[in-house]
């Protein structure tokens, strides 16, 4: 804007004006005595040539308008010529591109003042559109764009119509990288411009290299921990389409067959398989599977007979020696005959043998017995006969136990007749039957444990006169108990076994009966704790003996962990672990002691902090803090306060930081006492970046706390001359990036002079009209002044007034 041109509003005034000029002008120039600068509206280019009366219709002089649009438009009573048909779709301020002097092509151009978009412009008719190269798309230019500064643009892929490649190409834009998937170019199958990466999906149809060039566990998941063993040909049993189920072929298969016949993976062994080793390969092939082409013996793990059974393979024939089913007791799967003989799988008996016709049988002087031979013989060593079996032999026993053939009584035998079976039998020689009849001596004599059982282990501690209790027709029970004979203690007896022991209700105690019985007289017993072996309070539990009263501590049962038998009161100490109540229902200044006066406020759970095993230190739980602000304590006596380093600020704790995770804090400008640079100093936050304007200001003078951008700066100082009427921008005037304005002429800074000096016409500000002097740029330097024209160098007479003030940068008019 030509500020000091006091008269561009009137020169304006042709903005809609044609090349052929006004409809009313006259064809030769129009000679003029009146000097129409006086009016304030001085005449220029295409007015100077037109006829007066084409703007003063009627010959009205005062009220002419001075405003372009008051003239060339439609309907007005001045016959100009309005924009055309044609004319780009704007505001009526013409003298924002047109001047009277040159009024086409338009001097300038301040996209301010257009109405329509960008492209009803910039359509390569009117004005320079979109290059043969520009990327294709259907969105307006002020998508991208921006008329201040058309480059470079903000990109925004709403409305591209081609596809990703025709930019992604790594010539225009960023292409694939080298490490990325082999694939055609239609990178949208996989890719959205919203979010590029990861890609949301993967069109397997766009793919040109092998499952396994991308399926390998690093550039996308491969096969799982439990694949069946194989190449990487993915392809040979998957496809894209239908990843599951496989057609599974065998090709490509590295494992072996067990590896994924298992029963689990696939079809493995069948309930009635060969009992075997897991190596199908052994007997099977991946080709035939049924029947199996041959049979590995290495790798069965059954017996023979559970093939060998006469229907899964060839069993014994009917002339085979009777025999259990455990063929390799004989037999080798190397070499099947000839067997090696084993009497152990022999299930017939040794007469179906040895009968002197098949093997040999019983000599001449064999003792006369049956012909069952295993009753005495052995089939790993027949000789001497491992065992006698008496059922089989025939004659008395002295015929044999004579001494001489087999033995007789040996010399301790008690003293008898030979008639062996009186008190033996064959079936069980020992113990005998024994008969008292003809026996001398006492029952010791012989019942002393060598010659005759005597007392055993459990017996009662007495002597040996058994006769004292016992009876030898009926030796038990005992027929009586003579107690002078008795040498053990009470328990020795009296244990609920041998004797009556004690009852059910017995209080618990050692086995030490006389520590409060006596044996004369048994009740009423006297009491004494050093023998009681239960608790207190299987005894002191309010039925059997006194047990707590209403008042005591709400604890478990167990006495002893705080009270003495010795002295029961005062308790000699306190055992937590047996207290069942809360802390305070003890600790609450009454029972026992509870918080002191210098104690955090809070709730009565002692225990969230606490340990009854070490109450100091306490560890710290915020949840029992009772309601108050985090500077209660932390304050930097009672708790640590803020760092010296701590931003600046009155806002509680909690505004920031939680109790959970104090770091990292959520923060709040709110409370913030300092100014921004304290913190924003590129050190303790983020601070002005590279190409910020150098100021002292603070950020808060052009930046919230809440929306950072847009700026919100608005100039306070008096040396910024309102807002112009056309928007500057802030480089405009701040040319070096600084918040201090380098003027153009420093000799007339904080004036419009400052600015405008090389736009100031001498001639256009007449002071004196004779002699004719011109107001200089100093005297005029605050353009919003007035300039009236004297008629002498006096000064005294004003010939034409013009009050202040004269321009203002608000006015369209200017």
């Amino acid at each position: 804007m030509n500020i000091l041109r006091k008269w561009l509003p009137a020169a304006l005034l042709l903005l809609a004006l044609g090349t052929a000029g006004l409809a009313n002008a006259a064809t030769t120039p129009v000679k003029r005595s009146f000097d129409h600068l006086t009016t304030g509206f001085e005449l220029e280019g295409k007015h100077l040539d037109t006829a007066c009366e084409s703007c003063h219709v009627n010959a009205v002089f005062k009220g002419t308008p001075r405003e372009c649009s008051s003239c060339h438009s439609k309907g007005t009573r001045v016959n100009a010529l309005p924009k055309p048909s044609g004319h780009i779709v704007s505001t009526e301020r013409c003298a924002a591109c047109h001047t009277a002097t040159t009024f086409a092509p338009a001097v300038r151009f301040d996209h301010a003042e257009a109405l329509g978009s960008c492209e009803s412009c910039h359509n390569n008719v009117q004005a320079v559109g979109k290059t043969p190269d520009h990327i294709p798309t259907t969105s307006s230019c002020e998508s991208c764009h921006k008329t201040s500064g058309w480059r470079p643009a903000l990109f925004d892929h709403a409305g591209i119509t081609g596809g990703c490649s025709s930019c992604h190409n790594g010539t225009r834009a960023t292409g694939k990288n080298a490490t990325h998937i082999n694939s055609t170019a239609s990178c949208e199958s996989c890719h959205q411009v919203l979010a590029w990466r990861p890609a949301t999906r993967v069109d397997h149809t766009q793919v040109t290299g092998t499952c396994a060039s991308c399926h390998n566990g690093t550039t996308a998941v491969g096969k799982s921990a439990n694949h069946i063993a194989s190449d990487n040909t993915c392809d040979s049993c998957h496809t894209t389409v239908a990843w599951r189920p496989a057609n599974f072929s065998h090709n490509g298969i590295t494992g072996n067959c067990a590896s994924c016949h298992n029963g689990t993976q696939a079809t493995g062994k069948n309930a009635t398989h060969i009992a075997s080793s897991n190596s199908c390969e052994s007997c099977h092939s991946v080709t035939v599977w049924q029947p199996a082409t041959r049979v590995d013996h290495a790798q069965v793990t059954g017996s023979c007979f559970s093939c060998h059974n006469g229907t899964t393979a060839t069993g014994k024939n009917a002339t085979h020696v009777a025999s259990s089913n455990n063929c390799e007791s004989c037999h080798s799967t190397a070499a099947w005959r000839p067997a090696g003989f084993d009497h152990a799988g022999v299930t017939g008996n040794c007469v179906s043998c040895h009968n002197g016709t098949q093997a040999t049988g019983k000599n001449a002087t064999h003792i006369t017995t049956s012909n069952s031979c295993e009753s005495c013989h052995g089939t790993s060593t027949w000789q001497p006969a491992t065992r006698v079996d008496h059922a089989q032999v025939t004659g008395s026993c002295f015929s044999c136990h004579n001494g001489t053939t087999a033995v007789g009584k040996n010399a301790t035998h008690i003293v008898s007749d030979n008639s062996c079976d009186s008190c033996h039998v064959t079936s069980a020689w020992r113990p005998a039957n024994f008969a008292h009849n003809g026996i001398t001596g006492n029952c010791v004599s012989c019942h002393n444990g060598t010659q005759a059982t005597g007392k055993n282990p459990t017996h009662i501690l007495s002597s040996n006169s058994c006769e004292s209790c016992h009876s030898v027709t009926v030796w038990r029970p005992a027929t009586r108990v003579d107690h002078a004979q008795v040498t053990g203690s009470c328990f020795s007896c009296h244990n609920g076994t041998t004797a009556t022991g004690k009852t059910p209700t017995h209080i618990a105690s050692g086995n030490d009966c006389e520590s409060c019985h006596a044996t004369a007289a048994w009740r009423p017993a006297r009491f004494d704790h050093a023998s009681i072996t239960g608790n207190c309070v299987s005894c002191h539990n309010g039925t059997q003996a006194t047990g707590k009263n209403a008042t005591h501590i709400t604890t478990s049962n167990s006495c002893e962990s705080c009270h003495s038998t010795s002295t029961w009161r005062p308790a000699t100490r306190v055992d937590h672990t047996q207290v069942t109540g809360s802390c305070f229902s003890c600790h609450n200044g009454t029972t026992a002691t509870g918080k002191g006066t210098n104690h955090i406020p809070s709730a009565n759970t002692c225990e969230s902090c606490h340990v009854t095993t070490g109450w100091t230190p306490a560890r710290f739980d915020h949840a029992g803090v009772a309601p108050g602000t985090c500077s209660t304590c932390h304050n930097g006596v009672r708790s640590t306060g803020k760092p010296v380093n701590h931003v600046p600020t009155t806002a509680e704790c909690d505004s920031c930081h939680s109790t959970l995770a104090w770091r990292p804090a959520n923060f709040s400008h709110v409370g913030i006492t300092g100014g921004c640079a304290a913190c924003h100093n590129g050190t303790s936050a983020e601070g002005k970046p590279a190409g910020h304007w150098t100021t002292t200001r603070e950020c808060n003078v052009c930046h919230t706390t809440t929306a950072w951008s847009p700026i919100s700066f608005r100039h306070t100082s008096t040396n910024y001359p309102g807002d112009h009427r056309a928007a500057l921008a802030c480089t405009a005037c701040h040319t070096s990036s600084a918040d201090t304005v380098p003027w153009r002429s420093p000799a007339y800074a904080n004036s419009c002079a400052g600015c405008h000096e090389r736009d100031y016409r001498a001639g256009e500000h007449r002071k004196i009209a004779s002699p004719s002097t011109n107001y200089t740029v100093s005297e005029l330097r605050n353009c919003s002044g007035a300039c009236h024209t004297y008629t002498n160098a006096s000064l005294t007479t004003i010939q034409n007034r013009r009050p202040g003030p004269e321009h203002r940068v608000s006015s369209s008019g200017f």
